[in-house]
């Protein structure tokens, strides 16, 4: 599918607050439909955001590109961090356009990113915009994406992990969730790292570890994110079977039946 095609007709509270003020930067000199002054796009065909009588939102469930675009904005953001580009994270990205979008889609997608990563980006404003607008299980696999990039060279830089805290922070992630998705990365380093990904304390009993297990499994269900796009179902199936290999391995160390 072309980016164009869903940028500007299936966007909705994106095109307002911080991300629309970027969005409108980024695209502006790209297309030949300009974006207003209030980051939206001059698009009367189509309107995803309900209004009442005042001109206020009224009510609003963000859409699949809504996610889609809010994902490259913190994907700005965490490329940014080190100060330089990674070529490890560049290849993840574009892997990432080329499965969501097709060949043209994708390279206006990167061209958009090359805009955004030219601009300065507060990346607690975005993510609490997105916080306001994206469902719980969504944002955690926002979260997730972005571990996987700032990986994507095989280790984490102190200044993106400290960015993707900064993002996790501020989209409202429990400290609990947070280091639930950090410890599958941290395998070969921290001992107690399935404890981790299932929320629970290596002193637990076998009861407490099984309860963890079915508590957490469920949260990273794929149905969770169902309406948010192909992508974000992969991301949270892959998060659904690390906990399951979690749960495994900690069932084998204690010869749990």
């Amino acid at each position: 599918m072309s980016l164009s095609k869903w940028l500007f007709g299936g966007l909705g509270f994106v095109l307002g607050g911080p991300i629309g003020a970027l969005i409108g930067v980024a695209v502006g000199s790209l297309f030949d439909r300009p974006m207003l002054t209030d980051g939206s796009a001059d698009n009367t065909t189509h309107n995803a955001t309900s209004f009442g009588t005042s001109g206020r939102r009224t009510s609003y469930r963000a859409t699949q590109s809504d996610v889609k675009i809010s994902l490259m904005v913190l994907v700005a953001c965490v490329m940014k961090a080190d100060g330089h580009v990674k070529k490890a994270e560049l290849n993840a990205v574009k892997q990432f356009l080329l499965k969501n979008y097709d060949e043209e889609g994708a390279l206006e997608a990167l061209q958009i990113l090359k805009k955004l990563l030219e601009q300065d980006i507060d990346p607690v404003a975005v993510s609490r915009q997105i916080a306001t607008y994206v469902n719980y299980s969504t944002r955690l696999q926002l979260l997730h994406f972005l571990l996987d990039l700032a990986n994507a060279d095989g280790e984490f830089h102190p200044a993106e992990e400290a960015v993707i805290l900064r993002i996790s922070n501020a989209m409202n992630i429990s400290s609990a969730d947070y280091r639930s998705l950090l410890s599958l990365y941290k395998k070969d380093k921290d001992p107690n790292w399935a404890y981790e990904a299932l929320e629970c304390e290596p002193g637990a009993t076998n009861e407490e570890v099984k309860k963890a297990y079915r508590r957490v499994a469920m949260k990273y269900h794929p149905d969770k994110v169902a309406g948010a796009g192909e992508e974000m179902k992969a991301k949270a199936t892959e998060k659904f079977q690390a906990i399951q290999d979690a749960y495994e391995y900690i069932k084998k160390q204690r010869n749990i039946d």
